[in-house]
């Protein structure tokens, strides 16, 4: 097998894996009752999941990353409006390290 053949396999694979986990997530939901409880955690995972990729991330990157972030995050609840939480937390960030925190 050619180096160009084993990527097209995985490649394949990948698809295949990729699509049997989503197929197997609407089957299994489709087996749980939606309950006010399970409502109210399935409209707080997009978040979560977010907060768990982001925050470590932005901790570790420091100051002005954690600055660009909670400045996104307020824009963006004051405003509902994600592009313009993005603009200011991606400005919050270019100033904060402008001004060398």
């Amino acid at each position: 097998m050619s180096e160009a053949d084993l990527g097209l396999a995985a490649i394949v694979v990948m698809a295949i894996t990729t699509f049997l986990i989503r197929v197997g997530g609407f089957w299994f939901m489709a087996h749980v009752p939606l309950t006010t409880r399970v409502r109210r955690m399935l409209e707080a995972l997009p978040g979560s999941v977010v907060a768990a990729a982001v925050l470590p991330i932005a901790i570790k990157s420091g100051i002005p990353a954690v600055l660009a972030v909670s400045m996104a995050v307020l824009v963006m609840r004051a405003s509902r409006s994600a592009l313009a939480g993005v603009l200011i937390g991606i400005t919050a960030a270019a100033l904060a390290r402008s001004a060398g925190v």
